[in-house]
């Protein structure tokens, strides 16, 4: 068995999910919930996703062998700092972070001698839902999850932590921690940007009763992500701000160009653009 004592620090839906997973795989033993959710911990507990649970953070990584961190980044360093004094000395921790720089900065800070044994994650999965009742074992199943060692993180932890994903059924890379932030900036966080921004714009329509009751299926497609958590999304946008801000200025130029192109009748600019996508999109869901 790969973890005797798995603590999750965030049971929702990634933590929730990769629990089940792992116990599916027969390489979990015991699983701590640690939240701040009483109910939502207590719902843990009645579905099997962990066998008890603790709302105090040091008390819940008490003789755990992988404490996994799946909390808001701007709450990363407070669970670091309440966590450092309790943890085993062969304790491995990681994340489920979407951006990595801020999470890696508050490690360093907080966790101590621990640091070595940190290993950063970001699991590309997941879904509009939230709480320990939308988890479910197969999230992770041809999904990829990116780790962003550190030139001093125990390459042993690193190994195990590539492991418990690999259980989980995932694809496991590795990416420096800037890479990766500027790759998430493109693929995750602009479009969650842009998604809350065009729900919100419409929100103060003065018609936007009518607007939202004539939405079709591709609305509803587009925006499925603005139904994400808002604390989650506030906090990336600001963990991961030079990257995200960097795309949304690229994207402008892009809209405006479209914009422009539309506004003088350019049908060949339009064709080509849109023809662009499809072959692009096309090849990236195939």
């Amino acid at each position: 068995m790969l973890i005797q004592r798995l603590t999750i620090i965030g049971l929702g839906l990634i933590g929730g999910s990769l629990a089940r997973a792992l116990k599916r795989a027969g390489q979990c033993g015991e699983v701590i919930g640690c939240g701040r959710n009483t109910a939502n911990l207590q719902l843990g507990v009645e579905l099997g996703v962990i066998d008890r649970y603790t709302q105090h953070p040091a008390e819940a990584v008490l003789g755990a062998d992988m404490v996994v961190v799946a909390v808001p980044l701007g709450t990363m360093a407070t669970i670091f700092s309440a966590i450092r004094d309790s943890l085993s000395p062969h304790a491995i921790i990681t994340d489920v972070g979407s951006a990595k720089a801020t999470v890696v900065e508050d490690a360093r800070q907080q966790l101590g001698n621990h640091v070595s044994r940190f290993v950063p994650g970001h699991p590309i999965a997941g879904t509009e839902k939230t709480g320990v009742a939308a988890s479910y074992a197969e999230l992770f199943e041809n999904r990829r999850v990116i780790l962003t060692p550190l030139s001093d993180t125990d390459r042993q932890a690193t190994n195990t932590v590539k492991t418990m994903w690999t259980y989980a059924g995932a694809a496991v890379e590795e990416l420096s921690v800037e890479h990766h932030d500027e790759v998430l900036a493109a693929t995750s966080h602009l479009p969650h940007v842009l998604a809350y921004t065009l729900v919100d714009t419409l929100a103060k329509l003065e018609d936007r009763t009518e607007i939202f009751r004539f939405a079709a299926g591709g609305f509803r497609d587009f925006t499925r992500i603005a139904g994400s958590d808002p604390t989650m999304w506030h906090d990336i946008c600001l963990a991961n701000q030079e990257a995200i801000l960097k795309m949304i200025k690229q994207f402008s130029r892009e809209l405006d160009q479209l914009a422009e192109a539309i506004s003088r009748s350019d049908s060949e600019y339009l064709y080509q653009v849109f023809t662009r996508a499809k072959t692009a999109r096309d090849k990236f869901a195939g």
